[in-house]
């Protein structure tokens, strides 16, 4: 009986690629930082200190997102393995270290699935040391069997070379098996790595590819990808609003703050559908709330203006003040901050230090 290795619905394991774009800065996308950063390919512009509030950009395309799976909610068939064993069902329950010995017996016999237990078991230190160079170790050799989740986590660490030796070619070709195989990260970053080798519009035609399999699949992260790219008319995709709008929509109701500033302005705009101010408000204030400092520079505009809302002097300073304490700058609410009275400056103060 083969070892599974278990993992959620939705969400892969470390090392991870980049975090998601710090999208405090306004026109900022993908700062190339990450922890650890393992090289996943970002071709957007790196962040810059804070400035005024301007459009969000649409630059192409951001890293993909990953955090740790919760240990209760796992998903069996996601290495290819059998019914689960005693390894994994002790993984599932929690008893990662009896979990851990029991899969490591296999894993020295050559079991791939064994193989990817330990090295995830390693890789998040789970009821044993976090040992990211002994990971490395066993996801090549599962990836050397196919596994698609160990070639798309081994071809993170070729890329990174922290616990691997750097290699990118090797990454490229792991990276590609694994997207194949239906890995939705490995179909996103393979995609990265398609627009990194040709940033022109061929490569990212290429790419369109992998990033329409990953959205297809409901990953938050290629749904941005996918609504840019038919935003702006890209890789060989026809200019189509309306599409974009349905793609942003659904990947900010997984919480990608990015889209959801991105569709609050185009449904205040009435870009790809029908003009909704109170939807668009709403879905400013959810990215404000969630701490996006672009948003919630954009949502103290939208009290000043009463747009989506009833005009709120005292609201749209504190929510200004919120996003001003975190680095960002913008002359025009420094002028509408500047006008307040006595009275409505301290309210906002007040106000200020009861937000999120």
């Amino acid at each position: 009986m083969t070892i599974q290795a278990a993992a959620a619905a939705g969400a892969e394991t470390v090392p991870v690629p980049q975090p998601r774009p710090d999208t405090s800065v306004p026109d900022a996308s993908a700062p190339n930082a990450g922890a650890p950063n393992t090289g996943a390919p970002n071709t957007a512009p790196n962040a810059g200190a804070a400035r005024a509030d301007k459009p969000i950009e649409t630059p192409l395309p951001q890293p993909a997102t990953l955090q740790p799976p919760s240990p209760d909610t796992v998903n069996p068939d996601r290495f290819g393995a059998k019914p689960p064993d005693a390894a994994y069902g002790a993984f599932q329950r929690g008893l990662y270290r009896t979990a851990y010995n029991l899969a490591m017996v296999r894993a020295k016999n050559g079991d791939p699935a064994a193989q990817t237990l330990v090295a995830e078991i390693l890789s998040r230190g789970l009821g044993v040391p976090l040992n990211a160079a002994e990971a490395a170790k066993w996801y090549g050799l599962a990836a050397e069997q196919g596994v698609p989740e160990a070639q798309f986590q081994y071809a993170l660490m070729l890329l990174d070379g922290r616990y691997a030796k750097k290699d990118s070619k090797e990454a490229y070709a792991l990276m590609q098996a694994a997207a194949e195989a239906g890995n939705r990260l490995a179909q996103f970053n393979f995609a990265q790595l398609l627009v990194q080798q040709d940033p022109g519009d061929a490569g990212l035609a290429k790419a369109a590819v992998y990033y329409e399999r990953a959205a297809a699949t409901g990953l938050a992260d290629a749904e941005y990808a996918m609504a840019q790219i038919y935003a702006n008319g890209a890789g060989g995709r026809p200019h189509d609003d309306a599409k974009a709008r349905v793609l942003l929509a659904q990947a900010a109701r997984q919480n990608y703050d990015t889209a959801q500033i991105d569709l609050a302005a185009w449904m205040i705009e009435g870009r790809g559908g029908e003009r909704d101010l109170k939807s668009g408000f709403a879905w400013m204030k959810r990215a404000a709330e969630g701490g996006n400092v672009a948003a919630q520079n954009r949502l103290a505009k939208l009290y000043m203006g009463g747009i989506g809302t009833d005009p709120d002097l005292i609201l749209a300073g504190a929510w200004y003040i919120l996003a001003r304490r975190a680095g960002l700058i913008d002359p025009q609410m420094d002028d509408f901050l500047q006008g307040l009275d006595d009275g409505q400056t301290k309210q906002a103060l007040q106000k200020a230090n009861r937000l999120p």
